[in-house]
């Protein structure tokens, strides 16, 4: 039903707003006179002024004298005649701020200045009255964590170790950034989380901004079947049957790849059109990556990465709410990280804008050693709902398949052993110095100071054997 705001309506709202104080005080927040009857706007805008400059609502006969018009005193207030005004008082402000947002956004609309108008219609149509409280601390403990356990959910990551250090998993609703160097592994990374929640029945959304949608594809098929990419088309009728199984047994995996430089409101464009297509919504949005997005509406130049970050960050946690979905997304590491075996927040492209708005922050780490080796580090640089900054995570890494797994169990409680002080796969990968103080000898001053590493023991030990083979 459309209803018909007209100007006896709104005199009735102003005379009983008038009429009760405490209605009026709930009500303020939303108050706005430009909205009224051009007949009104004097009142109403006199009323509020009234009551924020004096603390009190105006009489009647002070409000008629002053505004030259006739509002009248309503009989009694019952409860349910408040409940209906604020109801209809909220839903006449939402219904006004929104006309007024589509008449005023004529201008922009000429001007292409779309980002603008999506701003106004926005802030019109959330509009509304705080009627949620919030939550009584000591009223029902168990609910209330049983809501945070059902509802909220910690959903796994598919990697166990990580779940232990994240209290479970990672949540809907938050915006979680694996940072890594060039070529360090972040798309491998979300392609495996992509991987680990369709296996388990999650519908997942993988846009790429950088690599194509048949190489990510094709990513996903060496991990799914486990047949390595050098062999997938020489096995491609396996391929192909592993795929289908796999497929009916588990959530929608869709790859959609996004030229850079597209923006939240693009993202969500395509998210909306995707559930009304496909009928279903989406539990889990990856991002490859959030450097090659731009704001939605401020003009930021490129050079200026803290600020464009800063917007694109929260416009990507904002998404994550809206959509109650795990955003997973990457971000590049800075020069300075190169070298370095520990990343902390100075080694995050873009600075602490990213750090400061999204919940859980992982840098990846590893070199020609450890890949060698099967192996990947992922170190928890921030979380929010757990205490697990600063640790580490050694996970298995198989080259062929290009699946990131949890470590074997004996070696996990090595690894777990060594990683309170520091990682021991790090550990293992250094040189061990030894370093020696000369005595003086006869007096001689200044004693000289001798570094050994144990490649230069090894050469010792081995001219000391060929040494005595002469004699």
């Amino acid at each position: 039903m459309i209803k018909d705001y007209g100007y006896e309506i709104q005199k009735l709202y102003l005379e009983m707003l008038l009429a009760d104080a405490e209605t009026f005080v709930r009500c303020q927040g939303i108050f706005d006179h430009g909205l009224f009857d051009r007949k009104l706007q004097d009142a109403a805008e006199f009323i509020n002024e009234y009551a924020k400059q004096y603390s009190v609502l105006p009489d009647y006969d002070i409000v008629n004298a002053s505004c030259q018009i006739d509002l009248r005193r309503p009989e009694e207030i019952k409860d349910g005649h408040r409940e209906w005004l604020m109801d209809e008082f909220e839903s006449f402000t939402r219904h006004k701020a929104l006309e007024r947002a589509i008449i005023n956004s004529a201008d922009l609309l000429e001007k292409h200045d779309y980002g603008s108008v999506e701003v106004m219609i926005k802030e019109a149509v959330q509009i509304g009255l705080a009627k949620d409280m919030g939550t009584d601390y000591f009223a029902d403990p168990r609910s209330r964590l049983m809501r945070i356990k059902d509802k909220n959910g910690q959903i796994s990551t598919g990697w166990p170790a990580m779940d232990r250090k994240l209290f479970g998993g990672m949540n809907r609703g938050e915006l979680n950034i694996f940072a890594g160097g060039s070529g360090a592994g972040k798309s491998l990374f979300l392609a495996n989380l992509g991987v680990n929640w369709a296996l388990v029945g999650l519908n997942v959304l993988y846009l790429t901004l950088e690599l194509s949608e048949d190489l990510v594809c094709m990513r996903i098929d060496a991990m799914t079947t486990g047949v390595p990419t050098k062999d997938i088309f020489r096995e491609l009728d396996d391929v192909e049957m592993k795929v289908r199984i796999i497929g009916k047994k588990s959530g929608a995996l869709q790859v959609k790849y996004m030229p850079s430089g597209k923006t939240v409101n693009d993202l969500r464009a395509y998210i909306k059109e995707y559930e009304i297509q496909m009928g279903r919504r989406i539990d889990v949005l990856l991002v490859d990556y959030l450097d090659l997005l731009m704001p939605i509406s401020k003009k930021i130049s490129p050079a200026d990465l803290f600020i464009k970050d800063k917007y694109v960050s929260e416009e990507l946690r904002n998404l994550a709410v809206e959509l109650n979905s795990i955003l997973v997304t990457a971000a590049q590491l800075n020069r300075g990280a190169v070298e370095e075996v520990e990343f902390d927040h100075s080694h995050i492209s873009g600075g602490l804008s990213k750090i400061q708005t999204a919940d859980n922050v992982f840098g990846i780490f590893t070199s020609r050693a450890m890949r060698e080796r099967g192996r990947y580090q992922i170190q928890l640089m921030k979380t929010r709902s757990s205490s697990g900054v600063g640790q580490k995570v050694d996970l298995e890494f198989n080259l062929e398949s290009l699946r990131i797994t949890d470590l074997p169990e004996d070696e996990q409680e090595h690894s777990q052993g060594g990683s309170r002080g520091g990682s021991s796969l790090i550990e293992s990968i250094k040189r061990k110095t030894e370093i020696q103080r000369e005595e003086p000898v006869d007096g001689q001053p200044a004693p000289k100071i001798r570094a050994q590493v144990e490649s230069t023991k090894l050469r010792e030990l081995l001219n000391n054997l060929g040494n005595n083979d002469e004699e």
